[in-house]
């Protein structure tokens, strides 16, 4: 199976990508509209598609990672620019003590049990921030085959958006806060890794969280 990494830099001019870029439900359904419609109940999942967007020098770029080649043309005019390239040389490289850097904008939280919900009065999930969200993250690196060298994390704006139709009574607010953790790490399992990789980490998958990119860092071999 092959894992494809797509990169749409965004036009400005672009009613679509304004309105996109600031709805996470609106980002998901534009993406899966690069896909085949007959892929069954749960299509971000059948074609593995996972997406962050990243401001660089240049303006925001938003990277989609899928198993199935996505199909640009299917992109209003006028929306952006796209690429698209296979990942598997990247996978098929890694291996044990290879240094690597990482980035990943993911929905730190913890699911307190009923006892403690009770006891302080907390609700089902609560977001992490700061300190606990840097463990939550080592802890998470470490179930991926990695462990962490260092981190930096940042605290970015929630993914959210409304699902279902507006005015229909069945619209539902999505809402997932994330934080951007980059920093360096030494591979431990490089199958582990490459199934993280593939799956995501965490919740919010569909509405840019989870999505973990590596890549060897300056002076490591092979």
């Amino acid at each position: 199976m092959t894992v494809w990494l797509t990169r749409i830099t965004p036009d400005p001019r672009s009613r679509e990508a304004r309105r996109d870029a600031r709805d996470a439900v609106g980002t998901h359904r534009r993406l899966m509209s690069l896909f085949p419609d007959d892929a069954g109940p749960d299509p971000r999942a059948r074609f593995g598609v996972l997406y962050r967007t990243d401001d660089t020098p240049t303006g925001p770029q938003l990277l989609m990672q899928s198993n199935h080649e996505p199909d640009l043309s299917q992109l209003p005019d006028g929306y952006g620019a796209g690429i698209t390239r296979p990942l598997d040389p990247l996978l098929d490289a890694l291996r044990s003590g290879l240094s690597i850097r990482y980035r990943c904008a993911a929905n730190a939280i913890r699911k307190p049990g009923t006892t403690t919900r009770a006891l302080y009065n907390l609700p089902a999930v609560v977001p992490l921030h700061g300190p606990a969200a840097d463990e939550w993250w080592t802890r998470q690196a470490d179930t991926a085959g990695m462990k962490v060298l260092t981190l930096h994390s940042q605290l970015l704006d929630a993914a959210q958006g409304v699902r279902g139709t507006r005015g229909s009574g069945t619209e539902q607010r999505v809402r997932h806060v994330r934080t951007r953790f980059d920093g360096t790490a030494v591979i431990i399992d490089p199958d582990t890794l490459r199934a993280k990789i593939t799956d995501g980490i965490g919740r919010g998958k569909a509405y840019g969280c989870g999505m973990l990119s590596i890549a060897p860092a300056p002076g490591s071999e092979g």
